[in-house]
């Protein structure tokens, strides 16, 4: 099927669009939020860079969206064509948890599809149709070495978002081992003032970093309430050992053999000494991190199961405008 969706998030674009569909991807000269198109990312020759303009005369069978203000945009560039559409709730609610109301409850023109159990249980969408697909990744491969006594962190706008993705914590791994940090906006670190312990390195292109982080001892992931990182299932991909907060769905995805998870951060820190210490212990736990990802993450589940939602999706649309075309002609005789 042919299906329009706009370049949001990266990571979580890069696994779906290795489905066997065609991507219509919104593409403006300005390359901003609204027309990024393929943003320079080595996807298959499925993912079909589109003019706005161009959507309202393209064959469009489905729509995903992951921005709540895409559903009004998606019904403009379509001239007001009812075409089904999937809503990806990639977020965990952040106010009046766990009260938090859905932008799009009690809605019968999507469904919500969440990436987390934690975000379907979290968010309150009424009578909306929902379900689950889970994060999947494109496997990096077990790149892990582990050859530099140093942690590596992946953390986008980390001065911006602070708290809720575990900035103010990350001194405390620093005291054990310095920690390099790659993404979006981690050049602002300085001004934090942690000192030379805790390292922006920037927004690094998917192959080279991986490279690079594999060589850090161990993956610190601080994250208080963020739905569930990509990088951290990259990074258990690539047989890291991992220490982890204990929160939202992390404990779904990571076994305490793969390194360390816990709300008790003196707990994660004592096991990045061990790991720090101890490199076949570091290996041992990183390969069963490996192994975790792969049965619960793995790329070709991930596209399965969109595969199947998205066509009994679809179906379902096809079945409600059958039963509202005989009921019309019915109401006619």
């Amino acid at each position: 099927m042919r299906i329009l969706v706009w370049h949001v998030h990266g990571g979580w674009m890069d696994a779906f669009v290795r489905g066997p569909h065609e991507y219509l991807v919104p593409t403006t000269p300005a390359r901003d939020a609204w027309g990024l198109g393929r943003g320079g990312r080595a996807w298959p020759d499925s993912v079909v860079e589109i003019d706005p303009a161009d959507v309202v005369d393209a064959e469009v069978d489905l729509v995903v969206l992951q921005r709540t203000e895409e559903l009004e945009e998606a019904r403009r560039l379509l001239g007001g064509r009812a075409v089904p559409m999937v809503f990806v709730e990639h977020n965990a609610p952040r106010v009046d948890v766990p009260s938090s109301l859905h932008p799009f409850r009690d809605r019968d023109d999507l469904l919500i599809a969440h990436v987390t159990h934690w975000n379907a249980l979290m968010w309150d969408c009424g009578t909306t149709a929902t379900t689950v697909v889970e994060h999947g990744v494109v496997d990096p491969g077990p790149l892990w070495t582990g050859v530099q006594e140093r942690f590596g962190a992946v953390i986008n706008e980390p001065v911006r978002r602070g708290r809720v993705v575990g900035t103010d914590l990350l001194p405390r791994f620093g005291a054990v081992a310095p920690v390099d940090v790659w993404g979006m906006g981690t050049e602002r670190l300085p001004e934090l003032d942690f000192g030379d312990r805790v390292v922006g390195l920037g927004d690094v292109q998917a192959d080279p970093m991986h490279t690079a982080l594999a060589e850090r001892r161990a993956y610190v992931h601080p994250n208080r309430w963020t739905s569930l990182g990509l990088s951290l299932i990259e990074a258990m991909h690539m047989a890291m050992p991992v220490l982890v907060l204990a929160t939202t769905d992390a404990p779904r995805t990571v076994p305490a053999e793969a390194g360390a998870i816990a709300t008790d951060v003196a707990e994660l820190v004592r096991a990045s000494r061990l790991l720090l210490d101890d490199p076949d212990e570091a290996r041992r736990r990183g390969l069963a991190a490996r192994e975790a990802a792969l049965a619960r993450h793995a790329l070709a589940r991930f596209t399965t199961d969109w595969d199947e939602l998205l066509d009994d999706v679809v179906a379902r649309r096809a079945r409600r405008d059958r039963a509202t075309t005989v009921a019309m002609e019915g109401s006619v005789r």
